[in-house]
């Protein structure tokens, strides 16, 4: 249920700490749920009306950021909410302090290389962003981690106004 009502048809990014509602949708997804609860994350769910229809999160570290665990319901995919939690995840980060962005992905790379990122090497995510669940989830699995595509955008421009 969403915090608030919506009008039907519209498509809203809020922030939630509700994790139990994160959690069922990362594991309906087939998405890992490891280390959700890390206090510094923040969680973006996409509503449809008054319909939870996707999630992301950030893991904010100093000066970079980690988005994991892009979800949108398969129902409602090719809609532009999956590039909706992409912007709201880079709004969110910038916010944070991060000047990097960073992301793991094996299945979604082409949507992210349309947003600005471009794959890196995944020793790259894993130094800039040491501590964070995700990188940690993977560090401790190197058969998975080496399976991973990483990907980087640099938002240290994002909110500057050139003149």
């Amino acid at each position: 249920m969403a915090i608030r009502k919506h009008r039907a048809g519209e498509l809203v990014i809020e922030q939630t700490r509700d994790l139990a509602r994160v959690r069922e949708m990362l594991m309906r997804g087939g998405l890992t749920t490891n280390g959700i609860e890390w206090a510094a994350a923040c969680y973006l769910v996409a509503y449809f009306g008054d319909d939870a229809v996707g999630v992301i999160g950030v893991e904010p570290k100093i000066d970079a950021a980690l988005i994991r665990s892009l979800y949108v319901e398969e129902s409602m995919r090719r809609r532009g909410i999956g590039a909706a939690l992409i912007a709201a995840a880079r709004k969110a980060a910038h916010t944070r302090g991060a000047r990097h962005l960073y992301c793991f992905s094996k299945e979604a790379g082409k949507l992210f290389e349309r947003h600005g990122f471009s794959i890196v090497p995944v020793s790259d995510v894993v130094a800039a962003l040491p501590g964070v669940p995700q990188v940690e989830f993977y560090r401790a699995r190197p058969h998975e981690l080496a399976r991973e595509v990483a990907y980087h955008l640099d938002i240290s421009s994002d909110g500057v106004i050139e003149r």
